[in-house]
């Protein structure tokens, strides 16, 4: 077999400081996001707010709208004019102008204003749900950046502690204490981790674009100065208020009943009165005129339009029965995740204290000759595992907040509503 040929520990070291160089090489700017808080107040500048503010608006036009009365009809007539016999020319003719009224009977009116105003009150809430729902999306956005850049941070730190355990293998090689394999395989390592902190860099570089579009920010974001990972969330005692989205489906049912009315309304006939003042050409004498018409309901009256606002009053109402029992099913779910999640980095930053000692430990154990690479190896992926875990375990307490925030009608880590 042809020898195996010794690449030079030296140069091993090399490559490892050439990685850590390029590692640490980076832009020293940083552009750093405002506060969660202050993002809060742009969120009126966003297009989905935008579109529900305008979608708001519409709704109250229309309610405004509503309140009108139909607007008078004026005609003028002219009969036996310029015909034959004495009917010739325009001395016997009749002419007569009146004005005519929709009286809008049987509560066509109270029925218009009740249902447009319940339209009006749908869209409010809508609105007020929108922007709790981007509240929530901005702090998962935000706080997915944070993780991202802590991620990328581990990841630079996990190279750090790689390249170093790689040195002290390189030179247990060099003094003939370990054989070359180990050398080669801390390289390979190092080489692991240097390829995942790239990686970390470009999801932290995602994150912060996201951030910035999801913010409106004008310069693209660089750094997480203030932290939500670590906000603690204020416990209290669960609210009894109804959730946005089910105040949201209450207000579409009301207006889904409402529609029915208007329906039932339109298929009672149309009452209209007129008064007028004719004039009698060939007496030279004036009179009133005066009536009222309506339609007869023979072939129309609206029974296709009522069916179809009581099945939409239907559906309406079934979409109110499963939110409620959705808000309930999602509350008692954001409440155990809240616990656990706050359980779970109490108990993540201990494994981070553990994991930080036992890598001590073992790296003083290492250089000592007492313990192998191996172990040395499995106490770094160890800590850097628990560190990552701890980055999760804040994520996931956020993603709970936010689903309670939501519940409870208010911005994520902006206090509980009474």
């Amino acid at each position: 077999m042809p020898p195996l040929h010794r690449r030079s520990p030296p140069c091993a070291v090399g490559i490892a400081l050439a990685a850590v160089a390029t590692a640490f090489a980076g832009p020293s700017w940083a552009d750093p996001a405002p506060a969660f808080a202050s993002l809060l107040d742009r969120l009126g500048q966003t297009p989905g707010l935008i579109e529900a503010d305008a979608v708001g608006e519409a709704a109250q036009a229309r309610a405004r709208q509503a309140r009108a009365r139909p607007n008078p009809t004026l005609s003028l007539e002219a009969e036996n004019a310029f015909g034959d016999g004495p009917f010739a020319g325009y001395g016997a003719a009749e002419t007569t102008l009146s004005v005519s009224q929709d009286l809008e009977l049987w509560g066509r009116r109270g029925a218009r204003i009740g249902a447009a105003g319940a339209e009006a009150q749908a869209a409010a809430l809508e609105r007020d749900l929108a922007g709790i729902d981007a509240a929530g999306r901005l702090a998962l956005t935000y706080a997915q950046a944070e993780a991202a850049a802590r991620r990328a941070d581990l990841a630079q730190e996990a190279l750090t502690l790689a390249v170093a355990d790689a040195r002290a293998a390189l030179a247990l090689v060099e003094k003939g204490r370990e054989p070359m394999l180990r050398g080669i395989q801390a390289e390979s390592e190092a080489a692991t981790a240097r390829a995942a902190l790239e990686e970390a860099q470009a999801e932290r570089a995602a994150a912060f674009a996201r951030l910035t579009a999801v913010a409106l920010l004008p310069r693209p974001v660089t750094a997480i100065p203030e932290s939500l990972l670590d906000q603690t969330v204020e416990w209290g005692e669960p609210s009894l208020s109804v959730s946005p989205a089910v105040r949201v489906a209450q207000a579409r049912r009301m207006a889904a009943e409402r529609r029915i009315a208007v329906e039932r309304t339109a298929a009672r006939p149309d009452v209209t009165a007129s008064l007028g003042l004719r004039r009698f050409e060939a007496e030279n004498a004036t009179a009133l005129t005066f009536g009222v018409s309506l339609p007869l309901p023979l072939f129309d009256r609206n029974r296709g339009n009522i069916d179809a606002a009581r099945a939409e009053h239907r559906a309406a109402d079934a979409r109110l029965a499963q939110a409620r029992l959705d808000e309930h099913a999602d509350r008692a779910a954001a409440l155990a995740r809240l616990s656990a999640s706050a359980s779970r980095v109490s108990a993540a930053d201990a494994g981070v204290a553990a994991g930080d000692e036992a890598y001590r430990l073992s790296r003083i154990g290492f250089d000592a000759g007492r313990i192998s690479q191996l172990e040395l190896r499995t106490s770094r992926a160890a800590l850097i595992a628990a560190r990552n875990a701890a980055v999760d375990a804040r994520l996931a307490r956020v993603r709970a907040e936010i689903d309670l925030a939501r519940l409870d009608g208010r911005a994520p880590f902006q206090g509980r509503r009474p």
